[in-house]
Protein backbone atom coordinates (compact mmCIF):
# COMPACT_ATOMS: atom_id res chain seq x y z
CA UNK A 1 0.00 0.00 0.00
CA UNK A 2 1.65 3.22 -1.13
CA UNK A 3 0.00 6.82 -1.38
CA UNK A 4 0.07 8.19 -5.15
CA UNK A 5 -1.74 10.96 -6.81
CA UNK A 6 -5.32 10.40 -8.05
CA UNK A 7 -8.13 12.28 -9.48
CA UNK A 8 -11.47 13.09 -7.33
CA UNK A 9 -14.90 14.12 -8.40
CA UNK A 10 -17.46 16.31 -6.47
CA UNK A 11 -20.44 14.85 -8.02
CA UNK A 12 -22.29 18.06 -6.06
CA UNK A 13 -20.56 20.03 -8.30
CA UNK A 14 -20.04 18.09 -11.15
CA UNK A 15 -22.70 19.36 -13.95
CA UNK A 16 -22.02 16.66 -16.49
CA UNK A 17 -20.41 19.00 -19.52
CA UNK A 18 -18.12 16.72 -20.18
CA UNK A 19 -15.49 18.74 -20.95
CA UNK A 20 -12.65 16.36 -18.56
CA UNK A 21 -13.24 13.48 -20.89
CA UNK A 22 -10.89 14.47 -24.03
CA UNK A 23 -8.46 15.98 -21.90
CA UNK A 24 -8.12 12.68 -19.44
CA UNK A 25 -5.06 11.35 -21.38
CA UNK A 26 -5.60 7.30 -19.87
CA UNK A 27 -9.23 7.24 -21.03
CA UNK A 28 -10.44 6.80 -17.42
CA UNK A 29 -13.10 9.33 -17.09
CA UNK A 30 -16.81 9.00 -18.90
CA UNK A 31 -19.76 10.89 -18.35
CA UNK A 32 -22.21 8.16 -16.61
CA UNK A 33 -25.78 8.52 -16.00
CA UNK A 34 -25.32 12.81 -16.34
CA UNK A 35 -21.85 12.79 -14.17
CA UNK A 36 -18.24 12.75 -14.56
CA UNK A 37 -17.08 9.36 -13.00
CA UNK A 38 -13.37 8.07 -12.86
CA UNK A 39 -13.91 4.09 -13.72
CA UNK A 40 -10.71 2.47 -12.80
CA UNK A 41 -8.37 3.63 -10.75
CA UNK A 42 -6.06 1.49 -12.71
CA UNK A 43 -5.63 3.74 -15.60
CA UNK A 44 -5.33 7.14 -13.49
CA UNK A 45 -2.61 8.69 -14.30
CA UNK A 46 -3.05 11.51 -11.72
CA UNK A 47 -1.22 14.34 -13.60
CA UNK A 48 -4.41 16.63 -13.43
CA UNK A 49 -4.82 17.02 -17.26
CA UNK A 50 -8.63 17.17 -16.74
CA UNK A 51 -8.65 19.80 -13.85
CA UNK A 52 -8.15 22.45 -15.58
CA UNK A 53 -11.01 21.79 -17.72
CA UNK A 54 -13.67 21.99 -15.50
CA UNK A 55 -15.62 24.62 -15.64
CA UNK A 56 -17.42 23.93 -11.76
CA UNK A 57 -14.36 22.90 -10.07
CA UNK A 58 -15.71 19.43 -9.38
CA UNK A 59 -12.10 17.99 -10.03
CA UNK A 60 -8.78 18.21 -8.32
CA UNK A 61 -5.88 16.01 -7.45
CA UNK A 62 -5.25 14.31 -4.24
CA UNK A 63 -2.97 11.96 -2.76
CA UNK A 64 -4.48 8.77 -1.05
CA UNK A 65 -4.08 5.39 -0.01
CA UNK A 66 -3.66 3.26 -3.58
CA UNK A 67 -2.85 -0.36 -4.07
CA UNK A 68 -1.33 -0.83 -7.37
CA UNK A 69 -3.97 -2.80 -9.75
CA UNK A 70 -6.12 -4.31 -7.23
CA UNK A 71 -8.89 -5.06 -9.08
CA UNK A 72 -11.06 -6.04 -6.58
CA UNK A 73 -10.77 -3.17 -4.12
CA UNK A 74 -11.97 -1.17 -7.77
CA UNK A 75 -14.64 -3.22 -8.09
CA UNK A 76 -16.28 -2.46 -4.39
CA UNK A 77 -16.17 0.72 -5.50
CA UNK A 78 -17.52 1.00 -8.76
CA UNK A 79 -20.60 -1.64 -8.07
CA UNK A 80 -21.81 1.28 -5.66
CA UNK A 81 -22.71 3.79 -8.84
CA UNK A 82 -24.70 1.00 -10.57
CA UNK A 83 -24.53 -1.17 -13.73
CA UNK A 84 -23.82 1.24 -16.13
CA UNK A 85 -20.80 2.00 -14.45
CA UNK A 86 -19.81 -1.14 -13.91
CA UNK A 87 -20.38 -1.93 -17.62
CA UNK A 88 -18.33 0.76 -18.03
CA UNK A 89 -15.46 -0.38 -16.41
CA UNK A 90 -15.62 -3.62 -17.45
CA UNK A 91 -15.81 -2.69 -21.23
CA UNK A 92 -12.57 -0.42 -20.19
CA UNK A 93 -10.18 -3.32 -19.03
CA UNK A 94 -11.47 -5.22 -22.56
CA UNK A 95 -10.86 -2.31 -24.52
CA UNK A 96 -7.44 -2.10 -22.80
CA UNK A 97 -6.44 -5.43 -23.41
CA UNK A 98 -6.65 -6.22 -19.44
CA UNK A 99 -7.49 -9.76 -19.52
CA UNK A 100 -6.44 -10.89 -15.78
CA UNK A 101 -8.33 -7.64 -14.32
CA UNK A 102 -11.29 -8.33 -16.51
CA UNK A 103 -11.41 -11.98 -15.14
CA UNK A 104 -11.26 -10.86 -11.31
CA UNK A 105 -13.91 -7.90 -12.45
CA UNK A 106 -16.40 -10.75 -13.45
CA UNK A 107 -15.52 -13.27 -10.93
CA UNK A 108 -16.42 -10.36 -8.07
CA UNK A 109 -20.23 -9.84 -9.93
CA UNK A 110 -20.40 -13.77 -9.44
CA UNK A 111 -19.20 -13.89 -6.38
CA UNK A 112 -20.94 -11.46 -5.03
CA UNK A 113 -24.40 -12.36 -7.15
CA UNK A 114 -24.27 -8.84 -9.46
CA UNK A 115 -25.39 -10.00 -13.22
CA UNK A 116 -23.07 -9.04 -15.41
CA UNK A 117 -24.75 -6.35 -17.17
CA UNK A 118 -25.27 -6.71 -21.04
CA UNK A 119 -23.08 -5.22 -23.49
CA UNK A 120 -25.11 -2.93 -26.05
CA UNK A 121 -23.61 -1.19 -29.15
CA UNK A 122 -21.37 1.45 -28.37
CA UNK A 123 -18.94 4.18 -29.21
CA UNK A 124 -17.24 4.23 -32.70
CA UNK A 125 -19.77 1.53 -33.70
CA UNK A 126 -18.54 -1.29 -33.15
CA UNK A 127 -20.75 -4.29 -31.31
CA UNK A 128 -19.25 -5.36 -27.96
CA UNK A 129 -21.63 -7.71 -27.76
CA UNK A 130 -20.52 -9.66 -30.54
CA UNK A 131 -16.79 -9.82 -28.81
CA UNK A 132 -15.25 -6.97 -30.52
CA UNK A 133 -13.66 -3.94 -28.65
CA UNK A 134 -16.51 -1.23 -27.28
CA UNK A 135 -13.29 1.85 -27.63
CA UNK A 136 -12.58 2.80 -30.89
CA UNK A 137 -10.68 -0.09 -32.82
CA UNK A 138 -7.55 2.04 -33.35
CA UNK A 139 -6.52 1.36 -30.19
CA UNK A 140 -8.11 -2.10 -29.73
CA UNK A 141 -5.46 -4.16 -27.91
CA UNK A 142 -3.75 -6.94 -30.35
CA UNK A 143 -1.12 -9.45 -29.11
CA UNK A 144 -0.26 -11.72 -32.05
CA UNK A 145 3.81 -12.85 -30.87
CA UNK A 146 4.52 -16.11 -32.42
CA UNK A 147 7.25 -18.76 -31.13
CA UNK A 148 10.89 -17.34 -31.82
CA UNK A 149 11.90 -20.24 -33.99
CA UNK A 150 9.07 -19.60 -36.11
CA UNK A 151 10.51 -19.20 -39.90
CA UNK A 152 11.16 -15.13 -41.18
CA UNK A 153 10.80 -15.75 -44.46
CA UNK A 154 7.59 -16.03 -46.32
CA UNK A 155 7.58 -19.40 -48.03
CA UNK A 156 7.00 -18.30 -51.89
CA UNK A 157 10.14 -17.98 -53.37
CA UNK A 158 10.65 -14.45 -53.00
CA UNK A 159 12.55 -14.82 -49.38
CA UNK A 160 10.60 -11.56 -48.56
CA UNK A 161 11.39 -11.20 -44.89
CA UNK A 162 7.86 -10.79 -42.34
CA UNK A 163 7.20 -8.47 -40.16
CA UNK A 164 8.44 -8.33 -36.83
CA UNK A 165 5.59 -6.54 -35.54
CA UNK A 166 3.61 -8.28 -33.05
CA UNK A 167 1.28 -5.92 -30.99
CA UNK A 168 -1.09 -3.28 -31.74
CA UNK A 169 -0.88 -0.16 -30.41
CA UNK A 170 2.76 0.74 -30.72
CA UNK A 171 2.21 5.18 -29.17
CA UNK A 172 3.62 5.21 -25.97
CA UNK A 173 0.35 7.40 -24.68
CA UNK A 174 -2.00 4.24 -26.31
CA UNK A 175 0.56 1.49 -25.52
CA UNK A 176 -1.48 -0.18 -22.07
CA UNK A 177 1.38 -1.03 -20.12
CA UNK A 178 -0.89 -3.67 -18.78
CA UNK A 179 -0.96 -5.33 -21.47
CA UNK A 180 -0.32 -9.23 -22.10
CA UNK A 181 2.83 -8.22 -24.62
CA UNK A 182 4.41 -6.59 -21.85
CA UNK A 183 4.38 -9.10 -19.69
CA UNK A 184 7.83 -10.72 -18.70
CA UNK A 185 8.96 -9.11 -22.40
CA UNK A 186 12.09 -7.36 -23.53
CA UNK A 187 10.75 -3.56 -24.19
CA UNK A 188 11.83 -1.69 -27.02
CA UNK A 189 11.14 1.95 -26.99
CA UNK A 190 11.96 3.58 -30.50
CA UNK A 191 11.87 7.35 -31.35
CA UNK A 192 9.48 7.39 -34.20
CA UNK A 193 12.07 8.07 -36.76
CA UNK A 194 14.66 5.06 -36.24
CA UNK A 195 12.75 2.90 -37.90
CA UNK A 196 13.02 4.66 -41.16
CA UNK A 197 16.43 5.13 -40.30
CA UNK A 198 17.62 1.38 -39.92
CA UNK A 199 17.40 -0.44 -43.19
CA UNK A 200 17.35 -3.76 -41.06
CA UNK A 201 15.05 -2.18 -37.63
CA UNK A 202 12.76 -5.63 -37.99
CA UNK A 203 15.47 -8.30 -38.01
CA UNK A 204 18.08 -6.48 -35.69
CA UNK A 205 16.20 -4.85 -33.42
CA UNK A 206 12.91 -5.58 -33.14
CA UNK A 207 12.38 -9.54 -33.51
CA UNK A 208 11.27 -10.71 -29.91
CA UNK A 209 10.94 -7.07 -28.20
CA UNK A 210 7.40 -5.65 -27.73
CA UNK A 211 7.10 -2.07 -28.53
CA UNK A 212 6.53 1.38 -28.19
CA UNK A 213 7.28 4.86 -30.02
CA UNK A 214 7.28 7.98 -28.84
CA UNK A 215 9.07 11.48 -30.30
CA UNK A 216 10.53 13.50 -27.43
CA UNK A 217 10.71 16.74 -29.32
CA UNK A 218 6.82 16.98 -30.84
CA UNK A 219 4.90 14.53 -28.20
CA UNK A 220 2.94 16.26 -25.11
CA UNK A 221 2.43 14.71 -21.86
CA UNK A 222 6.56 14.10 -20.35
CA UNK A 223 5.56 12.76 -17.29
CA UNK A 224 2.90 10.83 -18.42
CA UNK A 225 5.57 8.49 -20.65
CA UNK A 226 7.68 8.82 -17.34
CA UNK A 227 5.44 7.49 -15.28
CA UNK A 228 4.44 4.92 -18.11
CA UNK A 229 8.21 3.72 -18.02
CA UNK A 230 7.73 3.26 -14.49
CA UNK A 231 5.00 1.08 -14.65
CA UNK A 232 6.63 -1.10 -17.00
CA UNK A 233 9.65 -1.78 -14.85
CA UNK A 234 7.47 -1.88 -11.75
CA UNK A 235 4.10 -3.85 -12.51
CA UNK A 236 5.15 -5.84 -15.56
CA UNK A 237 7.93 -7.81 -14.65
CA UNK A 238 9.98 -6.75 -17.94
CA UNK A 239 13.59 -8.25 -18.49
CA UNK A 240 15.31 -5.16 -19.95
CA UNK A 241 14.57 -2.15 -21.72
CA UNK A 242 15.98 -0.70 -24.79
CA UNK A 243 15.82 2.56 -25.92
CA UNK A 244 16.83 4.04 -29.42
CA UNK A 245 17.27 7.35 -30.48
CA UNK A 246 18.33 9.40 -33.55
CA UNK A 247 21.83 11.26 -32.92
CA UNK A 248 19.79 14.59 -33.25
CA UNK A 249 20.03 16.67 -29.94
CA UNK A 250 16.10 17.07 -29.65
CA UNK A 251 15.76 12.95 -29.09
CA UNK A 252 17.95 12.75 -25.98
CA UNK A 253 15.02 13.63 -24.43
CA UNK A 254 13.77 9.99 -24.75
CA UNK A 255 16.95 8.61 -22.59
CA UNK A 256 16.19 11.09 -20.11
CA UNK A 257 12.56 10.23 -19.90
CA UNK A 258 13.85 6.36 -19.87
CA UNK A 259 16.03 7.19 -16.99
CA UNK A 260 13.77 9.09 -14.66
CA UNK A 261 10.98 6.75 -15.51
CA UNK A 262 13.27 3.77 -14.43
CA UNK A 263 14.88 5.65 -11.09
CA UNK A 264 10.93 5.94 -10.04
CA UNK A 265 10.87 2.03 -9.93
CA UNK A 266 10.79 -0.52 -6.96
CA UNK A 267 12.88 -2.61 -9.17
CA UNK A 268 15.94 -2.45 -11.22
CA UNK A 269 15.88 -3.30 -15.05
CA UNK A 270 18.84 -3.67 -17.38
CA UNK A 271 18.61 -0.86 -19.87
CA UNK A 272 20.71 0.17 -22.83
CA UNK A 273 20.53 2.71 -25.23
CA UNK A 274 21.28 2.67 -29.07
CA UNK A 275 22.31 6.14 -30.77
CA UNK A 276 21.02 5.65 -34.71
CA UNK A 277 22.65 7.97 -37.44
CA UNK A 278 20.62 10.08 -39.96
CA UNK A 279 22.16 7.92 -42.35
CA UNK A 280 21.24 4.47 -40.88
CA UNK A 281 24.15 3.24 -38.70
CA UNK A 282 24.57 2.53 -34.71
CA UNK A 283 26.80 4.83 -33.56
CA UNK A 284 27.08 3.90 -29.84
CA UNK A 285 25.80 1.41 -27.27
CA UNK A 286 25.78 2.56 -23.74
CA UNK A 287 24.57 0.54 -20.83
CA UNK A 288 22.11 2.85 -18.37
Amino acid sequence: MAKRAMITIDENKCDGCGLCVPNCQEGAIQIIDGKARLISDLLCDGLGACVGHCPRGAMKVEEREAEAYDEKKVMSNIVKHGKNVILAHIEHLRSHGQEKYLKEALDFLREHKIAVPETPERKCGVDAAAGQSSGCPGAKVIDNRVPEDSPNTVENGTGTRRSELRQWPLQLHLVPTGASFFAGADVLIAADCVSYALADFHKDHLKGKSLAIACPKLDSGREIYIRKVSELARNADIKTITVMTMEVPCCTGLVEILRKGLAGASRKVPARHLTVSIKGEILKEEKL
